[in-house]
């Protein structure tokens, strides 16, 4: 099962990226209060020496939309068929999706590309704003964010993250609060982030979108200095779930090993 080996050390890769990514935001937030979202600290590292970082980014984010999105259609974490189990590969599927998107970005910013001028929270919303039903459709993406959102705030409050850490690190009482907190930030986030797109439906007016950089920075100082240091510490985290995940759990293995069977 050589491919499985590869697949999952790319997947550890792709923590790593979206921790890096999330560490960034907040230190950027942090040390001089600019506020970026994914895409724009994607932006941020091309230049320079970070240019290679970000060729490794890329790798690494498209390996864990691999990992979503496999996981949405071989269920290889075992969530199960009944509407909880559903819910989560659906979720699993957006979000591997979303993260193919970074990918992208990241790789025309390294192949020389530039992202351009305008909003894309507000252009995102215009866009589907101007679709047949698109205020429903946009209601609905607000209304996923929003339970996105809420979902972040519970597992940061059970900490039901842990069990899918190697013990050594799951028992190390720094790795759950890092955890908890980062998860919270990112809940936060998420919850104004849908409000806003709830707000642009209702009133039909794309220019009250936000993105995450406009959504922390939308917040007063010291609640944006708070958040941003949980974002980082999110992304902290994401870095401990990318040497520690239990990716090679054996019965994910043997979900994978159906998927792909050897040939």
């Amino acid at each position: 099962m050589a491919h499985v080996g590869k697949f999952v050390a790319l997947t550890r890769i792709g923590f790593a990226a979206r921790g890096l990514i999330y560490v960034l935001i907040g230190y950027l937030a942090l040390r001089s209060g600019r506020t970026e979202g994914s895409a724009g600290t994607l932006e941020y590292l091309n230049g320079g020496a970070g240019k290679a970082l970000l060729a490794v980014v890329a790798a690494g984010l498209l390996a864990y939309a691999a990992w979503r999105l496999a996981d949405a259609l071989f269920d290889t974490q075992g969530r199960g068929a009944d509407a909880k189990g559903v819910a989560f590969r659906l979720a699993g599927a957006a979000s591997g999706i979303v993260h193919a998107g970074l990918a992208a970005v990241a790789a025309k910013l390294v192949a020389g590309g530039s992202l351009g001028g305008g909003d894309g929270a507000k252009q995102g919303a215009a866009a589907t704003l101007a679709l047949p039903g698109g205020q429903t459709l946009l209601l609905i993406a607000a209304a996923a964010l929003l339970a996105v959102g809420g979902f972040q705030l519970v597992k940061a409050a059970r900490a039901d993250f842990l069990r899918h850490l190697d013990p050594r690190a799951a028992r190390r009482p720094w790795v759950g609060w890092v955890g908890r907190l980062g998860y919270a930030a990112r809940g936060i986030v998420f919850l104004i982030v849908g409000a806003s797109l709830w707000k642009a439906a209702r009133d039909d007016e794309a220019g009250e979108a936000l993105g995450m950089g406009q959504a922390l920075g939308s917040l007063p100082d010291l609640a944006q200095a708070a958040i941003a240091a949980g974002l980082l510490l999110f992304g902290i985290f994401s870095l401990v779930e990318g040497r520690y995940r239990e990716i090679t759990d054996p019965s994910v293995i043997r979900r994978l090993r159906s998927a792909w069977p050897a040939r």
